[in-house]
């Protein structure tokens, strides 16, 4: 995956629109209006912040369908997106919970997305939704179908579940990538809010072996300087509301400075690259 192709940075900063209830879900609003209106200003309000990135999710959908949402979300979803990618320059993308990854890509190639992230993609989580297969056999053929070129971000251990057995996390990265050919692995801490450890992304990152790893759970101004030494980027979604708060509406101001702070290990990577001395071939 060449992050600098899609996000025209090596350490992107991913910022979520977490939507309001879509029709069907328990929380529906009866207003597909406000949802909109809702979304927009949230994707305004990041990209005026600085992040490179965008991705929509049905967060406030729960409790979620396991694997295929019904299909007034997926409609929802895409004129939701659509609306975004014509309202913002960087680059969408589309995470449709719990696990609908071939949902997700058929939207994504239909008003061309340029990523998804894909709760499940190998192995067996036992989560709240019940067991949850990965699909990977399915989605990276339907991908193939399409002929779309939407990179797959795909957890490892993702947030809210458990494993089935003890899985090794460098293992588990290997298995993404090399097995369910994952284009980007992302490392969660337990729960929402909840960050990995440094010595998890460590690990994560040594097992993906150029392959970008994400932080994909509780960053924030205060624990990203730190975070992102051992990670290529954030997603990054409760730091950047109004108060810190997840059901609050994103505040610009907060944006801003979670980029700033993100932004200043990225310059200090860089610096840090370009000071080394170059290994001549014998």
């Amino acid at each position: 995956m060449d992050l600098t192709q899609i996000f025209n940075t090596t350490n992107p900063v991913i910022g979520v629109v977490h939507l309001l209830p879509l029709p069907t879900s328990p929380r529906w609003g009866g207003s597909l209006t406000a949802v909109i209106e809702r979304a927009e200003q949230e994707a305004t309000a990041l990209a005026a912040g600085g992040v490179d990135g965008i991705i929509v999710e049905n967060f406030f959908d729960a409790p979620f369908t396991k694997e295929k949402v019904d299909p007034v979300v997926i409609s929802a979803m895409t004129l939701i997106v659509d609306r975004i990618k014509n309202l913002v320059v960087v680059p969408v993308g589309i995470n449709l919970l719990r696990n609908d990854a071939v949902g997700a890509m058929a939207i994504a190639s239909t008003i061309n997305a340029q990523f998804i992230r894909v709760n499940v993609l190998t192995g067996i989580m036992a989560t709240d939704q019940g067991l949850i297969e990965g699909n990977a056999h399915e989605l990276l053929r339907y991908r193939r179908q399409l002929d779309a070129d939407v990179a797959i971000l795909a957890d490892v251990l993702v947030k809210h579940a458990r494993p089935l057995g003890t899985p090794n996390l460098t293992t588990a990265v290997q298995d993404t990538i090399e097995r369910g050919l994952a284009d980007g692995v992302i490392l969660s801490g337990w729960a929402t809010g909840s960050p990995p450890s440094l010595e998890d992304l460590e690990l994560a990152t040594a097992a993906a072996q150029g392959t970008p790893v994400f932080i994909g759970s509780g960053a924030d101004w205060d624990n990203i300087g730190k975070l992102m030494t051992a990670a290529d980027g954030v997603i990054v979604a409760s730091s950047l509301k109004r108060n810190g708060k997840i059901s609050e509406p994103v505040d610009p101001i907060r944006v801003a400075q979670f980029v700033e702070a993100a932004k200043e290990v990225s310059l200090s990577k860089e610096k840090t690259k370009s000071q080394q001395p170059l290994k001549l071939r014998s």
